[in-house]
């Protein structure tokens, strides 16, 4: 029997924003003004998570950013709350930045 592989939803987000990058800055956009609203950080995060991968992943993020690997990996996972400088670092790194209107 021939079994298929399935993707998962990382996987399947992964290689969409790949394909299509423009529409990676609207997802991080979109996940910024949700936490604007409800506070979601978690959402912003795994955005800018998958963001991360997208560019090359986490070693590639590290060298850009000069921050430690491991430390940027916990820092974009959903059970952190890391510090302004370092997502203002990630975000520079990755061609964004946040506005104030």
């Amino acid at each position: 029997m021939n079994k298929k592989k399935l993707r998962t939803f990382d996987e399947a987000q992964l290689e969409h924003y790949k394909k299509h990058p423009k529409e990676l800055k609207t997802y991080i956009g979109v996940a910024l003004e949700e936490y604007q609203k409800d506070g979601d950080e978690k959402a912003f995060l795994s955005a800018l998570s998958v963001a991360a991968r997208v560019h090359g992943g986490f070693s590639k993020l590290s060298k850009a950013t000069g921050l430690n690997r491991e430390n940027l990996y916990r820092a974009l996972s959903d059970r952190s709350d890391p510090r302004l400088s370092t997502i203002m670092q990630v975000l520079s790194t990755l061609g964004l930045s946040l506005t104030i209107r």
